[in-house]
């Protein structure tokens, strides 16, 4: 349950302010990426930085970084234990949104959009990561498409969103939210552009160091990703997160 101040006739098992709850929602995935990273590096460096065009690369791919063991169960359980909050954030957004746009469609069929979006990413990252692309190609390809344009797509929704916040309430942390959001979504969408490109020059004319930087951008494609969602710092900062167990007079 996420509200505000609880009744005095709830009992509380677990109250926790909703900052902590998001800072530990996107530590989750970024303290395990970050350790897939270095374990590829200092203990499968060889195995991890090879391409097929066979030339000096110094850095591992997302896939391959998180591709061999121990690290693949590393990221699974940091994916695994991530998506359950992640799944909640989705639904308290679309609470957040409805209250904040009734009666004005256009916002409200933007906000069901919204929603859907993030179904779509959170789902998705969860295929790409549990269904490798040596278990299922074809299943594995199509994950990792659906994370991204849903990704991308509830980027731009939900900075619309707060625009339409932003003009019609006044609060600093609003503001603060949309303006990060904003330049979080473009820079994201640039690291996209531009990792496209290194990979397809890579693939085309093998020069040295191009896969490097394909992996730079890459592994920045997924921190803008996870400062996106980590806006929701100021988006629910009075809000609590609180498991109770009813009053013994209602319980069934």
């Amino acid at each position: 349950m996420l509200q505000g101040p609880y009744s005095s006739l709830d009992r509380p098992l677990i109250h926790l302010p909703f900052r902590s709850f998001i800072v530990a929602m996107v530590l989750l995935p970024l303290t395990g990426f970050i350790g897939c990273v270095f374990i590829s590096v200092f203990y499968h460096y060889e195995d991890s930085t090879y391409t097929h065009c066979k030339v000096k690369n110094y850095l591992p791919s997302i896939s391959s970084a998180i591709g061999r063991t121990p690290e693949s169960y590393i990221w699974r359980c940091c994916i695994g234990l991530h998506s359950a909050p992640r799944y909640l954030v989705t639904f308290a957004y679309l609470n957040f949104y409805r209250s904040r746009f009734i009666n004005r469609t256009p916002e409200l069929l933007l906000s069901a959009a919204a929603f859907l979006c993030s179904l779509a990413e959170n789902t998705g990252l969860l295929l790409l990561t549990y269904v490798s692309s040596t278990d299922n190609y074809g299943v594995h390809e199509k994950a990792f498409k659906t994370f991204i344009v849903s990704s991308l797509i509830h980027m731009i929704v939900t900075c619309r969103l707060w625009y339409v916040i932003k003009k019609n309430y006044v609060s600093s942390e609003e503001v603060k939210s949309w303006r990060w959001k904003l330049r979080l979504f473009l820079f994201n969408v640039a690291c996209c552009g531009v990792s496209y490109y290194l990979f397809w020059r890579h693939n085309h004319f093998c020069e040295p160091g191009v896969y490097t930087s394909f992996a730079i951008f890459e592994y920045l494609v997924v921190f803008s990703n996870m400062s996106f969602h980590m806006t929701a710092f100021w988006d629910f900062g009075i809000m609590n997160i609180i498991m109770a167990t009813p009053p013994e007079g209602k319980r069934p």
